[in-house]
C-alpha cells in the first residue's frame, strides 16, 4: 500500500472467502485529506449529494428530506451503473456538439441535453419495448405530429437534427402550458395531461413538489443526477482520458437524393463506403432500398472514408471536465 493511502487512513481487510479486498475510508479522513473517490480502489463509497444545483437557470435546493433521498438514489444508480454511465459520456462526446447548438437555436435550455441522455443513454439507435425510438424516444404517433417521417424505409426519429428540432417544439409547447422547465421535463415522461391532472388535484404548480408515480418521480431526479455526473464525472469515480471518448464522425460532404427507387447500398459504394458506414452517418435510413414514390428530397451525409479509422491520439474531449489531464 502506498504511503499516500496509509496517510489517508485507509484500512485494507482481506476477505479470503470471496478472494477480494475491500478498502474502507472514513468520511472524516476522506474530507481531511481531500481524497478523490477515483483514488480509492475496490471501494463502495456513498457519493456526496449536492445541497443544491441549477436546472434551466433555476436553483433547486436538495436539503429537503424527500428531495435528498430521491437524489441520493439516482446518484447511486449512475455511480454504480458503470457500463451505462461510461457509455453515456463517451457517446455524448459525439452527440453533444450536434445537439447543443440546436437547443440554443430553438430557445430550449441547454440542460435538456441530459433529458436526451436519460431517455436513450445517448444511443442513436435506441428503441424501447413499447416502440419509442431514437435519441429523444418519440413514439410514432407523436413523431408524426411533430413533422417527422416514420415508415418502413425512413424513420426520422433517428435523424439527430430533425428529431432534436421536433423535441424542441414539443418542449416549447409544454412550457407554454406549465411555465416551469422541470415540470416540462416531468411531462415528457408522464404526458402533459397526467401532470396537469396532478397539479390540479394536489394544488401545486411545480412537478418537483408533486406526488408522482415512481417512474416519473425518479425521472426528475435522474435528470438532475445526470447533470451532476456529467459536470464532474471524476468526482464520482469515472476516470476517462480523451482517447477513450467517441470522436465526431468525419463528414466529408452532404448530397441530395430525390429519385424514385433509391438504393442506399449503391449510393454508399459510389462514395467508397459500405452501407453500414453510410447508415452510421444517417441512422434514419432503415433499409438498403427505398421506393420514394412521392419523389421527396433527402439530404444525406457522406463520411470521409479515409478518416473512418479510430485514432485515439486525435480524439478530443468536448468538455474538459470529462477527462483527467
Amino acid at each position: 500500500m502506498s504511503t499516500f493511502y496509509k496517510k489517508a487512513g485507509i484500512i485494507s481487510v482481506s476477505l479470503i472467502a470471496v478472494a477480494t479486498t475491500i478498502t474502507l475510508l472514513s468520511n472524516s479522513a476522506r474530507d481531511k485529506f481531500n481524497v478523490p473517490y477515483s483514488q480509492i480502489p475496490y471501494c463502495a463509497v456513498s457519493p456526496l449529494i449536492p445541497t443544491e444545483l441549477t436546472f434551466a437557470g433555476e436553483k433547486i435546493t436538495l436539503t429537503q428530506q424527500d428531495r435528498r433521498e430521491r437524489m441520493d438514489r439516482e446518484i447511486l444508480a449512475f455511480t454504480y451503473s458503470h457500463i451505462n454511465t461510461l457509455l453515456q459520456i463517451k457517446r455524448a462526446n459525439r452527440i453533444f456538439p450536434i445537439v447543443e447548438p440546436l437547443l440554443k437555436e430553438c430557445g430550449i435550455p441547454d440542460d435538456f441535453k441530459y433529458l436526451m441522455i436519460i431517455e436513450s443513454n445517448g444511443d442513436i439507435y435506441a428503441r424501447s419495448a413499447v416502440g419509442a425510438g431514437g435519441l429523444w424516444q418519440f413514439m410514432e404517433k407523436t413523431a408524426r405530429q411533430y413533422g417527422l417521417e416514420v415508415n418502413n424505409g425512413i424513420d426520422e426519429r433517428y435523424h439527430i437534427e430533425k428529431a432534436t428540432r421536433a423535441a424542441c417544439d414539443y418542449l416549447k409547447d409544454s412550457y407554454e402550458e406549465f411555465g416551469d422547465w422541470l415540470t416540462v421535463a416531468a411531462s415528457y415522461n408522464a404526458g402533459r395531461a397526467g401532470i396537469s391532472k396532478r397539479i390540479d388535484k394536489q394544488q401545486e404548480s411545480k412537478a418537483i413538489n408533486l406526488q408522482l408515480v415512481p417512474e416519473t418521480s425518479r425521472y426528475i431526479f435522474r435528470l438532475l443526477a445526470a447533470k451532476a455526473i456529467f459536470n464532474d464525472p471524476i468526482k464520482f469515480g469515472f476516470i476517462i482520458q480523451h482517447r477513450d471518448l467517441y470522436p465526431p464522425l468525419p463528414i466529408a460532404k452532404s448530397i441530395t437524393v430525390k429519385s424514385a427507387g433509391i438504393n442506399w447500398a449503391s449510393i454508399a459504394k459510389k462514395h467508397g463506403l459500405t452501407y453500414l458506414q453510410l447508415r452510421e452517418a444517417n441512422p434514419w435510413i432503415r433499409d438498403t432500398e427505398y421506393s420514394n414514390k412521392a419523389g421527396k428530397e433527402y439530404t444525406v451525409l457522406i463520411p470521409d472514408a479515409k478518416r473512418l479509422h479510430y485514432d485515439p491520439e486525435e480524439t478530443r474531449a468536448h468538455k474538459k471536465e470529462w477527462v483527467i489531464k
